[in-house]
């Protein structure tokens, strides 16, 4: 790509990280709203789903304890043979991924529009690139027009399938580029008098982030154990 201009400074991977969840929850109310036809009825599939779970893991445990499965290792056995079970948890499983799959598909439909319209508008950002102080420009440091700022977000498809590896690259001083800025010609750049730190509240938001990344498992993970021990005690007859 070549040594940057001297009058721009690269933005790095956390200052992009920033940006760009900031674009994703100013965008996550417009994919709700575009997928609900969609996420209505999963989420009252999965509500009905993991209502049935305890029930149907009840079931399955008391006809493994029936049939003889005392030790671990044939219980579960046992558990993942069981048909009213796996249907269950099948029926469970269906419901979360539409319920993942449809704001993601419904965030990829709207995203190109939205980096289209803001990062080739005179301030060269999105809202988010905005409040970091961020712009996109060319590779030679000229505005980015309106069909490389389109390739820049498709190619930023690859950066997605390559399980983020493209947007690690982001990281690699001293140009910082992503894989879908090298295959575009574009660099992401802090705005004269901007950066190169990022401000107390950004940090903050990419930390809680991390927390919800933490909490979330540990709470699903909760609710599963919870499941578990109803299908236990109904299993018991408790």
């Amino acid at each position: 790509m070549g040594t940057p201009p001297a009058d721009l400074r690269a933005a790095g991977f956390w200052a992009r990280a920033a940006a760009w969840s900031l674009d994703a929850a100013l965008l996550l109310p417009l994919a709700l709203l575009l997928g609900w036809p969609w996420l209505a009825p999963a989420w009252e599939a999965a509500q009905a789903a993991w209502a049935a779970l305890p029930a149907a893991l009840g079931r399955g445990l008391a006809s493994s304890l029936a049939a003889g499965a005392a030790d671990p290792v044939a219980l579960a056995a046992r558990l993942l043979g069981d048909a009213g079970l796996a249907a269950q948890i099948g029926a469970l499983s269906a419901a979360l991924t539409r319920l993942l799959l449809v704001p993601v598909l419904a965030y990829a439909l709207l995203a190109p529009a939205w980096a289209w319209l803001f990062e080739r508008a005179p301030r060269q950002a999105t809202p988010g690139m905005r409040l970091l102080g961020l712009r996109v420009v060319a590779a030679d440091g000229r505005a980015a027009d309106g069909a490389r700022v389109l390739g820049r977000h498709l190619a930023a498809g690859l950066s997605w399938l390559s399980l983020n590896l493209g947007h690690v690259l982001a990281a690699l001083p001293p140009e910082h580029l992503a894989l879908h800025d090298r295959l575009s010609g574009t660099r992401v750049v802090w705005r004269a008098g901007a950066g190169p730190h990022l401000p107390g509240w950004a940090r903050a938001w990419l930390l809680l982030q991390a927390l919800l990344a933490v909490a979330l498992p540990l709470w699903l993970l909760a609710r599963l154990q919870a499941a578990l021990q109803a299908g236990l005690g109904a299993a018991l007859g408790g």
